[in-house]
């Protein structure tokens, strides 16, 4: 069985798309996000099912939840999965550079490569790529838009504790 479901949910930043398939959260977009492929023709919309991920969401934006606790499977090559998996060990409220980034994943050389796995990232906000920065410190490459990078670096570090 490979059931599809969807629901949506809204935010501070904006409405965000869920996608579920057999029984695990595959994709969080955001409206207007790029690299983004919408749900497929004969997905189920089913609200209930997505119940625990977004009271964890709605907690993450009031600044009650700096860790999510959800079944994922992120859906890539194994480069980016291993992309995907350091980003999820980026500490609430830290930010770290793309190079950084590619020397976590055991190739430092791979910043380019690095920026495009983190682009595609397909669980947003609790895959946390908006914690990836330029080198420098300046805000770039948000497939969401660099507003809402900004909004939510913004929530974490008041919030952090």
């Amino acid at each position: 069985m490979n059931e599809v479901l969807t629901s949506t949910v809204e935010s501070p930043i904006g409405p965000l798309t869920l996608v579920a398939r057999d029984g695990a959260l595959t994709n969080i977009s955001m409206h207007e996000q790029c690299h983004v492929s919408p749900p497929p023709d004969d997905a189920i919309s089913d609200d209930a099912w997505f119940k625990d991920v977004a009271a964890q969401l709605h907690a993450y934006f009031a600044g009650e939840l700096s860790t999510f606790d959800l079944e994922m499977n992120l859906l890539g090559t194994p480069f980016q999965q291993s992309v995907w998996a350091q980003l999820c060990e980026i500490p609430y409220g830290e930010t770290i550079s793309y190079g950084e980034l590619a020397q976590r994943v055991g190739n430092p050389k791979a910043s380019r490569a690095v920026g495009l796995a983190n682009g595609r990232n397909p669980i947003s906000i609790i895959v946390p790529c908006h914690r990836v920065i330029g080198a420098n410190g300046s805000l770039t490459g948000y497939g969401g838009g660099l507003e809402r990078k900004t909004w939510l670096l913004e929530l974490e570090s008041k919030r952090r504790s």
